[in-house]
């Protein structure tokens, strides 16, 4: 829910406003805070999360909303991206490959400094580049810098990266890696960052400092005056707070009040959203895929052939349409759509085929015979259990549920809270069937690698259990491909999942992000929602 520090808009016409369904729901959520909230400061965006930020630290971070604040907001990158997805400066003023591109210099903006005064250093850059790499940390970034074979401090402002193989351009991962602070960090070992104090009172160097938190309800930010020149000075706002708002229509309530400014909603919601001459609503590409994952490590996912078979039998179409109204696109493929890497035949094949799924079943031993519902393998019948954290309406899971029961699968349901569905589906010793869960990409497609890679065994989305050589292979050549060859090396990667299917993607969505008219300067696009936040401004209530 909203914390009670935001004051519900005094406005008459803003429930008027809401659907009649959504009426009671606005006037219980905000009706009761009116009373006691203070009123919003000025320069103040205030901007929902489905879920509290996972960690301040962004070296163990998966939340794409937490990410998106860590590397826009609270930290900075070495370089930044544009529009076209180039890099340009950022802590990075400038760089220089050597003739080999074996290795680059990078010239570092001296003036930057952590929020508690302490200069931001090339020490700092090759710190969090070696952590990133460190089993013991397990960050899903690992893989991603493993292209890095050493970084070589050359003074307090020049930092030199040394690759393992030539490189035609910067990896993504310098743009995306928010870098860490040494000196607060370097002490504490990394098998024991996730539980830091500093994953909720983190000291960033970026445009806006960490202020406070309040543990499931808030984070607060504040502009960084002393943000360098440079690199764009400090921010347009005041303050950023992200708000904990876990229900699609308390987030559309909030955003007709005028209490938010910034708040993903339900796709069933986008009509209502553009309806509303307040809200603007935005649709941006965003690399988050929704997945079933199975594991396995265990029958009856041990067999290739029964997991091709609950991939074929889903009608990804009817999914995007009736679940998500549209706000996505059906996926066969692993590598999401919009990238220079991205496959040109998304929208060509919904991967339905009921009649191959059954061959398949039948192939693998699970019968269904005449007159029965449920098929049977030495008299067991094919029941699973789906894990899940909702999504909304549950709209999803009865669609997957009602597919795979019209081939012969029975399918309970079972709906987890965020933090023990994580810790089961993590854990390396894996006690479930499947589950369906969202997973949050990036430009350099390392979640690729953090679901499959060997080296990412028992990381934060290894969900599956599913390594193998060809695949640590396919990977590899993708990460260190040239541009001109890497869309023929990533659709290497997708045959390999295709064919052995340790997931079924389902669909890749899209942003559907409703946002108050008095929020200007925004900007979505593949770099993220909170890309412009440096130069947000906020118009003030008369």
């Amino acid at each position: 829910m909203m914390p009670p520090e935001f004051r519900t808009s005094t406005r008459a016409t803003s429930f008027r406003r809401l659907p009649a369904r959504l009426l009671t729901l606005a006037a219980a959520t905000f009706g009761l805070w009116s009373c006691r909230a203070a009123p919003r400061e000025p320069g103040t965006a205030v901007i929902a999360s489905g879920t509290d930020l996972e960690s301040g630290n962004p070296l163990v971070t998966v939340h794409p909303l937490s990410r998106q604040v860590q590397r826009h907001a609270l930290f900075v990158t070495l370089v930044r991206l544009d529009s076209a997805l180039q890099p340009v400066p950022y802590f990075a003023s400038q760089w220089r490959w050597d003739d080999d591109h074996r290795a680059v210099t990078f010239i570092l903006d001296s003036t930057l400094t952590w929020h508690d005064g302490v200069p931001t250093t090339a020490t700092d850059v090759a710190f969090t580049l070696t952590a990133a790499g460190d089993s013991l940390l397990g960050s899903p970034r690992r893989s991603d810098v493993a292209v890095i074979e050493r970084a070589e401090v050359l003074s307090r402002s020049v930092i030199r990266l040394h690759f393992r193989a030539p490189l035609p351009s910067l990896p993504f991962i310098l743009a995306e890696l928010p870098i860490v602070p040494k000196h607060l960090l370097d002490s504490v070992p990394r098998a024991e960052w996730r539980g830091h104090a500093f994953a909720t009172n983190p000291v960033g160097n970026g445009p806006f400092r960490f202020a406070s938190r309040r543990a499931g309800r808030q984070w607060r930010f504040v502009r960084n005056e002393r943000f360098p020149m440079a690199m764009g000075g400090p921010p347009a706002l005041r303050s950023l707070v992200v708000a904990v708002v876990d229900e699609s229509a308390t987030k559309f309530a909030g955003l007709v009040s005028g209490e938010l400014d910034l708040a993903g909603v339900s796709p069933t919601m986008a009509r209502l959203v553009e309806k509303d001459r307040t809200l603007r609503l935005m649709s941006p590409p965003v690399l988050f895929s929704t997945v079933l994952a199975f594991n396995t490590t265990r029958s009856p996912f041990d067999d290739v052939r029964v997991r091709r078979a609950l991939s074929l039998a889903i009608q990804r179409d009817r999914l995007v349409s009736a679940a998500v109204a549209g706000f996505a696109t059906p996926a066969t493929h692993a590598v999401p759509p919009g990238l220079p890497v991205s496959p040109t035949s998304h929208a060509a094949n919904t991967g339905n085929d009921a009649r191959h799924a059954d061959a398949l079943l039948t192939q693998a031993g699970w019968i269904r015979s005449p007159g029965e519902t449920r098929r049977r393998k030495n008299g067991r019948p094919l029941q699973l259990t789906l894990l899940t954290v909702g999504s909304g309406d549950m709209a999803v899971e009865q669609l997957v549920q009602a597919d795979l029961a019209a081939l012969g699968v029975g399918l309970n349901i079972r709906v987890m809270e965020l933090a023990s569905f994580l810790a089961t589906i993590r854990n390396p010793d894996k006690q479930f069937d499947l589950v369906l869960t969202g997973i949050p990409g990036d430009l350099a497609l390392g979640h690729l690698s953090s679901l499959f890679d060997s080296q990412q065994r028992g990381g934060a989305l290894d969900y599956s259990g599913f390594h193998t050589a060809a695949l640590d292979s396919a990977l590899m050549a993708a990460r260190t491909a040239s541009p001109s060859d890497a869309p023929r090396a990533w659709a290497r990667v997708d045959t390999v999942l295709l064919r052995d299917m340790p997931v079924a993607w389902l669909y890749h969505a899209r942003g559907v992000q409703g946002r108050s008219v008095q929020l200007e300067h925004v900007e979505m696009d593949l770099r993220g929602e909170l890309v412009s936040v440096a130069r947000w401004t906020r118009r003030q209530d008369p």
